[in-house]
C-alpha cells in the first residue's frame, strides 16, 4: 500500500454502481408506474382512428420512479424522477407539446442529482426548444485514466480480499462537483425531417481528491477507507493531469448542426432514421481558458420486424477532436442533439462496462436492440405496454489523447517502468458487451428502463444493473 499525504483540500464524486436486488428493483418499478395512473387522470382520451388498442392523449399526463439503493461507501441513496408531459388537443400525439423533467437524489455521504430539464415543442414551426439546469455532486466519479485498454484496470487494487495488491476500494474514483446550464433550439429547413439544430452549455467543474474524511464517517474499522493515493492523485503528481487542469474550471460550449429525423415515434420508435452532425466548440472568445473544437456523427436507424411487436435498432456513432486541447474533466461528455451523456461506458453508452472506461480525444459507438414488445393495453384510460430487449455495445478509442510522461518517477512502492506500463498497457481494442432490459412504457413517452449488461472482457468490470427513463436511443 503506498500512502500520500493529505494536500488536497478539494471534495466531490460520483456514485458506485448501487446493490439493490434486481426483483426488489422491479417490484419498485411496476407498482410505481402502475400506481401513478390512479391520479395522473386531469387528460380525457379518445379513440384512435388508427389503432383501437390505444387511446389518444390530450391534456395533461405525469409518471414517476423512486430511487432507492444503497452502497457501503458512498451510503443510502433516496430520490425520485418526475416526468410531467402536456398533449393539447392530441393532435400531436403520440408526441407532446411541452415535457418536465425532474430529477432529484442524494445519498447520505453527500452525493446528489438535482436536474430540471423543459422541451417545448411548440414555440418554434416544426422544431423545438430544450432548457437545462442541473447541479451534481459526486463523491466517487470513475476515473480509469485514458485511451482505454491502454491504460490498466486492476480488479486487484479494489479487492478488498487480496491483501497482496489492494489499494483502496476507491482506488480509480476522484471527487467532482458540476453545474450544467443550457438551452438548445431546433427548427425547420425542410418540414419536420431535416431541421437546424444550434445550442449554448455553461459548465462549472470542480475536481478535488476524495474526501476520506466524510466517506469514512461512521465506518466500521474493517470498513475503512485507506489515506492513500488514487489513480488521479498519481496523475496529478506525475503532471499527466497538469495543474492548469486538476482542479477543474468553466468551460461555455457552443454547438451547432443538422437533424435528419424520419421516425414515427421519438420515444418508442417503430421505423425511420435519426441522423445528426454537430459542431461543438469552446472559443476563446467565450473566456475558456482551453480553446477547442470537436464534432460527432451520428446515425440511428430503426426497423418493424413484426408491426407493433419486434423492431430491431441500431446506433452509429463517432466523436472526436479538431482542433485545440479538450482538458481532461471535459473528454467524457458525449453530446447528441437530444442530450449530454457521461462516459463511454455505462447506462447510456456501454452497459455493463465502466463508467469511463473508454476516454479519449476521439471514439466510436456502436449499439444494438432487439425490441419484443409482448404486451400492449390500456389500464384506468392510460395505454400502458412492457418490451423485452436484447442489445450489444461495442466502443473503441480511435483518437488518442497525448499526455506529457516525463514527470513519471519511481513511487508509490513501483520502479518507473512499471509505473509506465500501466499507462501503456497493451494496444487498445474493442470494448463490448452485451445484455438485456425490461422497458415499462405508459402513454408512449414516459418509458422506464431496466437494464442489466455484462462486461465482454474483464478490464471493463463486469456487470451493472441500471434503472432509469427512455430508451438508450
Amino acid at each position: 500500500m503506498y500512502f500520500r499525504p493529505r494536500k488536497h483540500n478539494y471534495k466531490l464524486k460520483n456514485s458506485r454502481k448501487m446493490k439493490l436486488t434486481l426483483p426488489l428493483l422491479l417490484a419498485i418499478v411496476l407498482v410505481f408506474t402502475l400506481s401513478y395512473t390512479a391520479i395522473a387522470q386531469t387528460d380525457t382520451t379518445q379513440e384512435s382512428s388508427a389503432k383501437k388498442d390505444e387511446k389518444v392523449k390530450t391534456g395533461f399526463s405525469f409518471g414517476g420512479v423512486p430511487a432507492l439503493a444503497y452502497d457501503t461507501d458512498l451510503g443510502f441513496l433516496y430520490g425520485v424522477i418526475l416526468n410531467f408531459y402536456h398533449y393539447g388537443d392530441g393532435s400531436n400525439y403520440p408526441f407532446y407539446n411541452h415535457s418536465l423533467y425532474l430529477e432529484w437524489s442524494r445519498t447520505t455521504k453527500g452525493s446528489g442529482k438535482n436536474i430540471i430539464e423543459y422541451d417545448n415543442r411548440t414555440l418554434l414551426p416544426n422544431g423545438r426548444m430544450k432548457l437545462e439546469a442541473s447541479y451534481l455532486t459526486e463523491q466517487a466519479l470513475d476515473f480509469y485514466g485514458f485511451n482505454g485498454y491502454q491504460s490498466y484496470f486492476g480488479d486487484e487494487y479494489i479487492n478488498q480480499e487480496d491483501t497482496t495488491n489492494y489499494v483502496s476500494r476507491l482506488y480509480y474514483r476522484h471527487d467532482r462537483k458540476m453545474l450544467r446550464l443550457s438551452a438548445d433550439f431546433q427548427g425547420s429547413i425542410i418540414g419536420k425531417k431535416l431541421r437546424w439544430f444550434g445550442g449554448v452549455s455553461f459548465n462549472g467543474v470542480e475536481i478535488g481528491s476524495l474526501d476520506l474524511d466524510r466517506l469514512n464517517k461512521g465506518k466500521e474499522a474493517d470498513e475503512i477507507l485507506p489515506d492513500t493515493a488514487t489513480l488521479y492523485d498519481k496523475y496529478v503528481d506525475w503532471g499527466i493531469i497538469t495543474a492548469d487542469q486538476k482542479n477543474g474550471g468553466n468551460t461555455t460550449l457552443l454547438k451547432l448542426g443538422v437533424v435528419y429525423d424520419t421516425r414515427d415515434n421519438e420515444a418508442s420508435s417503430q421505423k425511420g432514421i435519426w441522423s445528426e452532425a454537430l459542431l461543438i466548440g469552446a472559443p476563446s472568445f467565450l473566456g475558456n481558458k482551453f480553446d477547442y473544437y470537436s464534432f460527432n456523427l451520428t446515425h440511428r436507424q430503426y426497423f418493424t420486424l413484426i408491426p407493433k411487436k419486434v423492431v430491431f435498432a441500431y446506433r452509429a456513432s463517432y466523436q472526436g477532436l479538431i482542433g485545440g486541447e479538450v482538458p481532461f474533466y471535459m473528454m467524457p461528455f458525449y453530446y447528441s442533439s437530444k442530450d449530454v451523456k457521461e462516459g463511454m461506458g455505462g447506462s447510456k453508452t456501454l452497459r455493463g462496462i465502466l463508467r469511463n472506461r473508454v476516454v479519449g480525444d476521439g471514439a466510436a459507438l456502436f449499439n444494438a436492440e432487439i425490441r419484443y414488445r409482448f404486451l400492449q393495453t390500456v389500464i384506468a384510460k392510460q395505454n400502458f405496454s412492457i418490451t423485452l430487449s436484447g442489445f450489444y455495445d461495442a466502443s473503441k478509442i480511435l483518437q488518442e489523447h497525448k499526455f506529457d510522461d516525463r514527470g513519471v518517477d519511481a513511487s508509490y512502492g513501483k520502479t518507473r517502468e512499471e509505473n509506465l506500463k500501466e499507462l501503456y498497457y497493451e494496444d487498445e481494442k474493442v470494448h463490448m458487451s452485451y445484455g438485456a432490459g425490461l422497458h415499462f412504457a405508459v402513454n408512449t413517452n414516459f418509458i422506464v428502463a431496466v437494464d442489466y449488461g455484462m462486461a465482454g472482457n474483464p478490464r471493463d468490470g463486469k456487470s451493472g444493473l441500471y434503472i432509469g427513463l427512455n430508451y438508450l436511443f
